[in-house]
């Protein structure tokens, strides 16, 4: 099965210069995937045309006028932009031209453009982002919320959980991935009202069988590898998320200090590849009826060529269509939630 993918080429630090030369190399890794470049198209074919990739039958080119800049604030985006290659990008997803969006642009702008475009699945309150952590098991964590939900309440961290839990299994191919909730201590008495309350529910459910819930986990638990998933909000998951990436930047410099440094490097090399952010950039929206994946927006090409590798991945493994599913049989309804419109349509086939 071919998978499209469309790219809004305009989003992130660096635009086509880093977004085309990645969708040129991942093109080349696979034979099943094509792509839609979105964007002003006199730029887009300037680098194509450098890439010596203008007449690439499986890249496609959508003209889109506007870009939304890294500052601009959410509801210039969303209302004043809608020309704008962010916007198109995920229209084609709706429409059904594309399995799956990636962008490296403004994460705020990104999440209510996607939301207002592909609404929320019914039963999600609120979208999430997840993405992968590296771990001492050599598997990824998947930890959600990093960022689209600063305040939380506990259905929606519940929420976050069964969506955590349904991509992991489609993704990783476990059955039952075990599910642990970010807290500053095991114990059931330790964390605030919120993450206690949480913790009651996702018990209930793993009493029922529906949810493997692990328990309370701390934050060193997310690299030992001790959950699949890790649950927090996305104040708490973004601060995570930055200070990891400060870490490895921090190892990294560190070995530049001196020769013997250097050297020390060059012998912890392939175990520090693990502790590379820019494998494992991509986080996936989560709940929205359309997948759209997130790159962090510094990315360089071979960071961005990995979100379009996790985007293509969650196409393949039928990610949208697991997520709808598990989300009807066990989601309960948020308070004072009322059913969710349908909207979009399945995607075209050449």
């Amino acid at each position: 099965m071919t998978i499209k993918i469309s790219i809004d080429c305009m989003g992130g630090d660096h635009g086509p210069s880093v977004t085309i030369p990645a969708a040129i190399s991942f093109l080349k890794q696979e034979p099943q995937a094509e792509l839609i470049l979105v964007g002003r198209e006199e730029e887009l074919r300037a680098e194509l045309k450098k890439c010596h990739a203008e007449n690439n039958p499986r890249l496609a080119v959508k003209n889109a006028t506007e870009v939304v800049a890294m500052d601009d604030p959410v509801e210039v985006a969303l209302r004043r932009k809608k020309d704008s290659s962010m916007r198109v990008a995920i229209e084609l997803v709706k429409e059904g031209a594309a399995h799956v969006c990636v962008s490296a642009g403004n994460t705020g702008a990104l999440m209510a453009v996607s939301r207002y475009v592909l609404k929320t699945m019914p039963g999600v309150d609120r979208p999430a982002i997840c993405s992968m952590l590296p771990n001492e098991q050599g598997k990824p964590t998947y930890m959600l919320d990093l960022g689209a939900n600063v305040d939380c309440e506990p259905h929606h961290l519940h929420q976050f959980a069964i969506m955590g839990s349904v991509l992991c299994s489609a993704m990783e191919g476990i059955a039952r991935p075990t599910i642990g909730l970010l807290n500053v201590g095991h114990e059931e008495i330790k964390g605030n009202e919120v993450v206690k309350a949480t913790a009651a529910l996702l018990r209930a459910d793993h009493e029922r069988g529906v949810l493997n819930f692990h328990g309370n986990v701390e934050g060193n638990d997310i690299f030992k590898g001790t959950t699949d998933v890790v649950v927090c909000d996305g104040f708490v998951g973004n601060v995570t998320l930055k200070a990891v990436e400060g870490v490895a930047h921090f190892f990294k410099s560190a070995f530049r200090d001196n020769l013997l440094a250097t050297l020390g490097g060059l012998f912890a090399y392939r175990s520090l590849k693990k502790l590379n952010p820019k494998s494992y950039n991509g986080g996936s929206f989560l709940g929205l009826k359309g997948l759209v994946i997130k790159s962090h927006g510094g990315a360089d090409a071979f960071s961005f060529e990995w979100a379009l590798r996790r985007a293509f991945d969650a196409a393949h493994n039928n990610v949208q269509e697991q997520l709808s599913r598990m989300i009807a049989e066990i989601m309960p309804a948020a308070p004072g939630a009322v059913p969710a419109e349908t909207t979009g349509s399945p995607i075209k086939q050449s």
